[in-house]
């Protein structure tokens, strides 16, 4: 017979019944306590795990400003624009080099133009801008249009010429819409949030500039 078992016999049989009890109570609590800190922490590391996901999602959401919006739905146009000058170079220009560069500019903005449309989505933003206010702003173009976008009457007139004289007035007319775009691209670079605007702005500058030079040579030999 243990110590144990001799000091309860020697209890009344209330106390021993109470001992019981808090025993069980006391196992009890303890496995309540242990399932309720495994079940506790899954639950905050799947809340913490969801509220990062919603947190990121939020940022990657949030990630832009109106000069990001503006710059993309001002370039959308002004990249159509300067697709159709390209393509009128296939059956028009003489000039090799003048040809290049048109394949060069419908190889580069057509996927932007894409791009940009998918950014506007996404920040469930219109494709086009509201009003023209943005882009007068930005006219750069010496009278040819806003933002170096070319008129009706001058796309009318480089679509009438053939030859040397189209290589001679594509040029002229790239390098001021060059000039519109490589703005448009500078102030987002100075103005915009959104990290992917920022870099196409940078390509732009980069790309557009080597081109506005390489036109400006083609204009001299012609």
């Amino acid at each position: 017979m243990t110590a144990f078992t001799r000091a309860l016999r020697g209890k009344p049989a209330r106390h021993v019944t109470a001992v019981g009890i808090v025993a069980a109570g006391a196992l009890l609590l303890s496995a309540c306590g242990d399932n309720g800190d495994d079940s506790s922490g899954t639950d905050h590391g799947s809340g913490s795990s969801s509220a990062t996901a919603n947190a990121e999602a939020g940022a990657k959401a949030g990630d832009f400003n109106d000069a990001d919006v503006m710059f993309a739905q001002m370039m959308i146009p002004h990249h159509k624009q300067a697709l159709e000058m390209a393509e009128l170079a296939g059956g028009r220009a003489s000039d090799a080099e003048i040809k290049d560069i048109a394949g060069k500019i419908e190889k580069a903005q057509d996927p932007e133009i894409q791009t940009m449309k998918g950014w506007l989505e996404s920040w469930n933003k219109p494709a086009e801008a509201e009003s023209m206010e943005g882009m007068e702003g930005m006219d750069h173009s010496g009278g040819s249009g806003t933002g170096g976008m070319m008129s009706e009457e001058g796309m009318a007139d480089l679509k009438a010429m053939k030859g040397a004289e189209f290589d001679k007035m594509f040029a002229q007319m790239m390098i001021e819409h060059h000039d519109g775009a490589i703005t448009t691209a500078e102030d987002e670079q100075k103005n915009g949030k959104n990290a992917d605007a920022k870099k196409m702005a940078d390509a732009i500058v980069k790309g557009q500039s080597a081109e506005v030079e390489q036109l400006q040579d083609i204009l001299d030999r012609l």
